[in-house]
């Protein structure tokens, strides 16, 4: 028999079991007990019983509460995940879509009995609308990837209703990999569009493949290398030109919401991340959700229902003003989701608007931008810029991008071995290796949600590690020394993952 220490953590929940031990019995049925073919049928049920703990209730609170101790998130330590947006959720959100009217609604409600729900999400539309500078918006896409999927739905009703059969769809070298792969499930071929050597936009590269023959132009701007495109205008009349579309991937909204609309840019359609810019809480905090804006002449193909302000007696008995879903949208590309969208999503990113307002919007992107030059000014102090120099050495805007081939030529570790030494001081490391255009690239994005005093620990935290380097690189390289599981095997985690454990 195993004596289990105070601080022997490292028994699964499954060692810790004992057979016969309930953290829960339940009493004896005071009603009469029925067949259990009348219940459930034979074929939906087990042949044996699930394999579960045996555990106290104390035990099943103490494996949680280790489990969650494991993690790094938001709430430990600085998380400057690029092109990510991890930024701090204010708690008061939580407790405002917890509220029983929110957190209780029934998603198949009738709407006349869903009026405060239904007047949320028309009135967040137009707050969006307005942020993007488009007219129309739909809430239903799930997440980022979605509202691309979406976009590029979209963008194919479009150019079919006009009787026209495009094939290709044009994303940039520095995309987000979701792009191409919306690209592929949508039915398209993509076609990479490069960047100049200033981390722009290619315009020769982008005027050559601009053919017929282009459904779309999938852009995020600023860029995955935190670069504003000087070149928007043209790009627009480039990508209009060929009578594509023009569509705006809103990861990185963060950086210009408030100052700078995409409907204002020439953009016909514009995703948003509420799980990035507008702080619902992101990664294993999920879900997310990823609405699209329209310009006019994509509205038609909007997915159904569309929830729409009706005006008072329009038929429906009202006196005031009546919140629908309105189906009636014959060029519709049909339904995305069930029900209407990740309505608790909803909740948070309209209580993070009103909250704010206009003003609080536009200084909560100005402070990004501020603390990302800040931090890559500050890093540049430290003498970082020797091994660790931007990819695109100019102004950035709410991230910025460096390059970590002269720290692997000169100190002889990588950049993942750097990312792993960070975990040992308590920061999570930034995005690497993306963009894939960057050798051994870092990507890092502060947010506006942290202090001068979090940059700068971290600016002095990756210079140690450096001048750590210069006397010894392999304690780097065998990095991290006090996780809970040391450096794993990534490529082979993800080649032949273990998600069951063996009966």
């Amino acid at each position: 028999m195993r004596v289990i220490g105070a601080a022997d953590d490292e028994l699964t929940i499954f060692e810790r079991s004992s057979p016969g031990r309930r953290a829960f019995v339940a009493p004896a049925l005071d009603v009469p007990e029925r067949p259990l073919d009348a219940l459930l049928p034979e074929t939906l049920r087990r042949n044996q019983p699930p394999r579960l703990p045996e555990v106290s209730e104390p035990e099943i609170v103490r494996h949680f509460n280790r489990l969650s101790k494991r993690n790094f998130d938001l709430d430990t330590g600085f998380y400057p995940l690029g092109s990510c947006t991890m930024k701090h959720n204010p708690k008061v959100h939580e407790r405002i879509a917890a509220l029983p009217g929110h957190s209780k609604l029934h998603p198949l409600q009738d709407p006349r009995y869903a009026q405060g729900a239904l007047e949320l999400m028309w009135r967040l539309q137009e707050a969006l609308s307005e942020i993007a500078g488009l007219p129309h918006v739909s809430l239903q896409p799930s997440a980022g990837s979605h509202g691309e999927l979406a976009g590029v739905l979209l963008t194919r009703a479009f150019h079919e209703d006009r009787g026209e059969r495009r094939t290709k769809v044009l994303t940039p070298d520095t995309a987000h990999g979701t792009n191409p792969a919306t690209v592929t499930m949508a039915g398209y071929e993509l076609v990479k569009v490069g960047t100049d050597a200033r981390g722009n936009i290619d315009l020769d590269d982008l005027r050559d493949k601009a053919s017929d023959d282009v459904a779309c132009l999938m852009l995020t701007n600023p860029s995955t290398l935190g670069l504003f495109e000087p070149g928007i205008e043209e790009i627009e009349r480039i990508v209009h030109g060929t009578g594509a579309t023009l569509y705006y991937d809103g990861a990185n909204l963060n950086a210009i919401m408030g100052i700078s609309r995409p409907g204002d840019m020439g953009f016909d359609i514009v995703h948003f991340n509420l799980h990035k810019t507008f702080t619902q809480p992101h990664g294993g905090g999920g879900p997310g959700a990823g609405p699209v804006a329209v310009s006019e002449r994509i509205e038609p193909y909007l997915p159904r229902p569309q929830v729409v302000k009706r005006p008072p007696g329009a038929g429906n008995g009202a006196s005031g003003p009546f919140y629908d879903l309105d189906y009636d949208r014959p060029k519709s590309i049909g339904r995305l989701r069930g029900f209407q969208g990740n309505y608790g999503v909803f909740v948070r990113s309209y209580a993070y608007i009103r909250s704010l307002g206009a003003a609080g919007l536009h200084e909560a992107s100005q402070v990004a931008v501020l603390n990302a030059n800040y931090l890559l000014a500050r890093l540049r102090r430290e003498g970082v810029a020797e091994y660790l120099p931007a990819a695109y050495d100019r102004l950035c805007m709410h991230e910025f991008v460096l390059s970590g081939a002269p720290m692997k030529s000169e100190l002889q570790i990588r950049t993942l071995d750097l990312a792993k030494r960070l975990l040992d001081h308590g920061v999570h490391p930034p995005t690497v290796y993306f963009p894939l255009i960057v050798e051994e690239a870092l990507l890092v994005e502060p947010t506006e949600t942290e202090t001068k005093e979090t940059l700068d620990h971290f600016a002095d935290i990756v210079a140690g590690v450096l001048r750590e380097a210069r006397e010894d690189p392999e304690i780097a390289r065998h990095a991290p020394y006090t996780t809970p599981v040391r450096r794993l095997d990534e490529a082979a985690a993800a080649r032949h993952p273990v998600v069951r454990q063996p009966l």
